[in-house]
């Protein structure tokens, strides 16, 4: 039996010696070679170029779509009803992501279909399939931004007035853009406000009119306030006008 033990083990030894004699490890080589033409130098800009559209992919996701507004509007909401961190940022960010490619369906659709397709059929180049998948995003925000934000960047860049949509530059639309959703989410969250902030008034009055002095007015006027968004269906509502807003 001893003798079994002790072959069994040789025959797993050996089986083990052989696996890793026949296990190779890929050597690695990192080495700077001059480039013999512009087509081995192509490729290495092409990935630079996709790793830093990747690394600001955040970025132009708040920049070029219906985000900004959201996000800021639901944390206006969560500030006016008093919950402090409820919902979550995390609730709030995931609920902003997932309108927002709601609202852009379209905007993607469009994009899709006109640059990424035919580039992939090789019916466009790349500068052609860039700025058509441009163009559906610059129509959207084009259609909510205000003319003086607009003016604004074209001033401070010295370009001359445009004539036609098209003549914008898009280095002027996009921060005009942006403060366009900041100036629109202010004042919606201007309107979220006055509903709570009266019936925070009215429990700080009542309290000191009875003399209760020591009890916090948030302790009563949250239930209340969180009562009155659930009767008229708040988030319903809300969301609801949020993204009509945008069509």
């Amino acid at each position: 039996m001893r003798r079994i033990r002790v072959l069994s083990f040789l025959l797993v030894g050996l089986a083990l010696a052989s696996s890793a004699a026949a296990l190779t490890l890929p050597a690695v080589r990192l080495s700077l070679e001059p480039a013999k033409g512009p087509e081995q130098v192509a490729p290495v800009l092409q990935v630079l170029l996709l790793l830093t559209i990747l690394s600001v992919a955040p970025a132009l996701l708040l920049m070029l779509t219906s985000f900004t507004r959201l996000v800021v509007v639901f944390s206006l909401l969560r500030h006016a009803l008093g919950t402090q961190q409820t919902p979550p940022n995390q609730v709030l960010v995931a609920l902003a992501l997932f309108l927002t490619f709601f609202i852009m369906a379209p905007v993607f659709r469009q994009s899709y279909q006109r640059a990424l397709l035919p580039y992939l059929d090789h019916q466009l180049t790349e500068e052609e399939m860039l700025r058509e998948a441009l163009k559906p995003f610059r129509a959207f925000m084009l259609r909510n931004t205000r003319e003086k934000d607009l003016a604004l960047f074209v001033k401070l860049r010295g370009e001359p007035r445009p004539a036609r949509p098209e003549e914008v530059s898009t280095l002027s639309l996009i921060p005009a853009f942006m403060i366009s959703e900041l100036r629109t989410a202010f004042e919606i969250g201007f309107l979220l406000y006055l509903p709570f902030l009266i019936i925070d008034m009215v429990v700080s009055s009542v309290l000191l009119s009875m003399g209760m002095l020591m009890l916090p007015p948030m302790m009563v006027s949250l239930p209340l306030k969180l009562l009155l968004f659930v009767l008229v269906d708040g988030w319903n509502l809300l969301v609801g006008s949020l993204a009509r807003s945008f069509f």
